[in-house]
């Protein structure tokens, strides 16, 4: 705790030295050795490392399946070979495997103090860490059969509809992201880039993100709980009302009805208050099943949870009262409303869905609970005044923007704690990223989660907020910590638990599709458009004409293209292992060979 303290005080000391400074000399010059600028490329090496570091692990797995099969090839030879022996040869050779068939321990031969000697090959594996637990790939639980019909039937509508949002979604960034390489593309209204962008990022925000972490957190909550939800019915009501508020705000939308004011919330408020209705709906739902648990403890994901859910309730009151869309008001609630909406709601409810997803995924508890509550409250603190670092140089008071600043830096805290938690949750499991490819999902999330949201807090500083704003380079941003971080996570969620819900693993082939051309796709995404969007900032400063600005980046905008249409096709890809793991699943009572004694424990018939 004492070193907590400390290094809040060093942040607090330390991070207005980066805010107050104003913009000199030539900004051409200087740019390159700017700490943001040098920062921000040192995350980069780091998720070039991460992606380095995976591909290994899985040629090495890869290798070993091809030794394996060689060796199965050289006995199918020998099998061969023994047609052609003499029968003599082929006696001696079958008592020698009579023999070795009938041998058996005696008890004592690894348990005592003789040395140890394996004769007989008989051991594959030795652990000497009593405390970590073996993990067992694609172990069979009876998660599937202790869950509830009616909650599993929640999880998986819920992240249908996700599904089908996340599909449509980005179906139309890949289109209006064709646009920026051939505008000409078409000349309809309701296909030009103002309102298609709009149908773009809600359709994701709330379509994809929001029902699939809703519909991963009732099975959290109950789950930890030790508790049924409290009721099924507000579930599906929830249900609607978010898909009706992104079916009928998508529709608004290209008909160019639109809150034009407030970006990441374009859908009117008559519209949206819909979607504000279901989140109070699953507040109360999560609460109260909280509530009346069956167990004295409240585990740490339902502090997350629970905390985004009052968080954006606050928000969207205050985000769409009528009276404070006018002139600089709208401009500082605009600013709190980005940040709350990714930090308090995405964020906050992500963070909370890997506390318990991740440790179930690798069999063992989280490494540490304080680190999870001082990620939690330093979390609370920081990210509810960061937002208008979005409008630095601003008409807005100088204090405001340091203020921002400033919690920008703070954030560090959260971050470190939380990523550290998660990472060394993971420490002694990273062999199975060549078994499974849940934990890559993971950890492409938790470096992205670290990476992003420090390169935020440089990006906060004066000096790159001067060179990136209103540029590209911000759109980079967006992906990198909502696409790889919330969706990467969601992923990982996903292909956690749906698979011991319905009994069917997706294909690993397709999975590993899945990830490497989201990955890459992403990586190819946001490196072009950091590159063009700096290039682009150092052109407005020095004072060349817009359309040049324009020009320079038509190459990066082809890279972009080529990169989001990686990232579509792996939504297909996922789309698909979706439906693969929900056909034909079976329902518990359906399963065989199974029942329930009076006391609910699970017996073999």
């Amino acid at each position: 705790m004492k070193h907590t303290i400390t290094a809040f005080i060093a942040f607090l000391i330390i991070s207005p030295i980066q805010a107050f400074p104003q913009i000199s000399g030539n900004v051409s010059d200087e740019w390159l050795t700017s700490p943001g600028i040098i920062g921000t490329l040192i995350l980069l090496a780091i998720v070039l490392i991460l992606s380095l570091f995976i591909l290994l692990i899985r040629m090495n797995f890869y290798f070993d399946r091809l030794k394996q099969k060689k060796i199965e090839q050289n006995r199918i030879a020998f099998n061969e070979d023994i047609v052609s022996m003499e029968s003599d040869e082929i006696d001696q050779i079958l008592e020698s495997r009579k023999s070795a068939l009938k041998y058996k321990l005696k008890g004592h031969e690894l348990g005592s103090k003789s040395r140890v000697i394996d004769k007989k090959g008989l051991v594959q594996a030795v652990q000497t860490d009593p405390n970590n637990s073996f993990f067992e790939e694609k172990k069979k639980t009876l998660l599937s059969i202790e869950t509830p019909g009616e909650l599993k039937k929640i999880v998986i509508y819920y992240i249908g509809a996700a599904a089908c949002w996340l599909v449509f979604g980005t179906l139309v960034g890949e289109y209006i992201g064709l646009k920026f390489v051939w505008p000409e593309l078409d000349h309809l209204s309701w296909l030009s880039f103002g309102r298609l962008r709009p149908v773009h990022t809600n359709t994701v925000f709330w379509g994809w993100g929001s029902l699939a972490m809703i519909g991963l957190g009732y099975f959290v909550i109950a789950r930890t709980s030790n508790n049924k939800i409290h009721s099924y019915k507000k579930a599906w009501i929830t249900w609607i009302l978010i898909n009706l508020t992104v079916l009928l705000g998508n529709i608004a939308l290209m008909s160019g009805i639109n809150n034009g004011g407030g970006e990441y919330r374009e859908y009117i408020w008559p519209i949206m208050i819909l979607f504000m209705i279901g989140l109070i709906i699953t507040f109360y739902n999560f609460y109260k099943t909280v509530a009346t648990r069956k167990i004295s403890e409240i585990y740490i994901s339902n502090w997350f949870i629970l905390a985004s859910l009052i968080w954006t309730v606050v928000l969207a009151i205050i985000a769409y009262l009528p009276f404070y869309q006018n002139g600089l008001g709208e401009t500082v609630i605009q600013g709190y409303y980005m940040h709350q909406g990714v930090g308090m709601w995405f964020m906050t409810f992500t963070l909370g869905l890997v506390y318990y997803y991740l440790p179930a995924t690798l069999n063992k508890p989280i490494y540490s609970y304080s680190l999870g509550v001082l990620a939690f409250w330093t979390q609370m603190l920081f990210y509810t005044m960061i937002g208008t670092h979005h409008f630095v140089f601003s008409p807005l008071p100088w204090w405001l923007q340091t203020t921002a600043i400033v919690f920008s830096v703070g954030m560090v805290i959260p971050v470190v704690a939380g990523t550290t938690n998660f990472l060394m949750t993971m420490k002694g499991r990273f062999s199975h990223i060549s078994k499974s490819y849940v934990l890559p999902f993971f950890l492409v999330g938790v470096i992205f989660y670290f990476v992003g949201s420090t390169q935020g807090s440089l990006q906060a500083f004066r000096f790159t907020n001067f060179v990136w704003h209103f540029t590209d380079f911000n759109v980079a941003h967006s992906h990198m910590t909502m696409y790889g971080i919330i969706s990467f996570i969601l992923w990982a969620c996903i292909y956690t638990i749906i698979p011991k819900l319905t009994g069917k693993e997706p294909p690993q082939l397709f999975v590993g599709a899945h990830f490497w051309l989201a990955f890459i796709g992403l990586f190819a995404y946001m490196v072009s458009l950091m590159a063009g969007g700096t290039l682009k900032g150092l052109s407005w400063i020095e004072g060349n004409p817009f359309i040049e600005s324009v020009i320079l980046m038509k190459p990066y905008w082809v890279w972009r293209a080529v990169g989001g249409t990686l990232m579509f096709i792996s939504h297909l890809f996922f789309a698909y292992n979706f439906y693969y793991m929900i056909k034909g699943r079976k329902k518990a009572e359906e399963l065989p060979g199974k029942i329930q004694d009076v006391k609910g424990k699970i017996v073999n018939v």
